[in-house]
């Protein structure tokens, strides 16, 4: 694969460009969302490179489909967070944004925070993101 049609989240599986990781074998990858729509968003990714769901081997489907809830469940203990959603765009019209099959993990919480409509999102923390990143990744372990 060309480094030019590598996307930006095969970038951060391969180390060049920095995450706040949460989990990682040998099919999947996760990370803190920079632009979080609440405290713990998170993105599961397959390591394989493909545009949408329906182009995705069943081998990374399966091992997608095993993590997320084991993720999930880890980000609510973290988090506090009684509800959630899950994610998952694609396309452009579908509001895919980049074109690496991805799940976004989204805590809920009471006083809002959590998927909306329109977005709302902030840049994360960093130094938050890192410990609640360490915190969730143990939990996982």
């Amino acid at each position: 694969m060309k480094n030019e049609s590598e996307s930006i989240f095969t970038k951060i599986i391969k180390g060049e460009i920095p995450c706040h990781k949460i989990y990682e074998d040998e099919l999947v990858f996760s990370f803190l969302d920079i632009n979080p729509c609440s405290t713990g968003h998170t993105l599961v990714i397959p390591k394989e490179q493909v545009e949408t769901l329906d182009k995705l081997s069943e081998k990374s489907s399966m091992a997608i489909g095993r993590v997320l809830p084991i993720i999930s469940k880890s980000i609510l203990e973290v988090t506090g967070a009684k509800e959630f959603n899950i994610l998952q765009n694609n396309g452009p019209n579908a509001l895919q944004t980049v074109f690496h099959v991805h799940f976004h993990i989204i805590p809920k919480f009471e006083d809002g925070s959590g998927l909306s409509i329109p977005f709302k999102n902030n840049p994360i923390n960093h130094d938050e993101g890192k410990e609640l990143a360490s915190k969730i990744s143990n939990l996982i372990k």
